[in-house]
């Protein structure tokens, strides 16, 4: 059993703000919006203010931003 499994674990409910987030509700971890994978609380760097999402890393964020039409699609 890792940490994200077992009563204790539970995704956190968080509201994304500039710069920092606000736990509303605590729990372990969150789930990338663009990749599904289980991100840790404490290793949470990227995210979307205005979607109000998380990201596992960059490259996700950056889909994120180009599904959103934020940012033009790669060729």
């Amino acid at each position: 059993m890792n940490r994200f499994e077992g009563p204790g674990a539970r995704p956190a409910k968080i509201r994304y703000l500039d710069g920092d987030f606000q736990i509303l509700m605590p729990g372990s971890h969150v789930v990338c919006a663009v990749t599904g994978e289980t991100i840790p609380i404490e290793e949470l760097k990227y995210w979307s203010v205005a979607r109000q999402e998380p990201y596992v890393d960059v490259t996700a964020s950056v889909t994120a931003e180009q599904r959103a039409g934020a940012l033009p699609a790669a060729k």
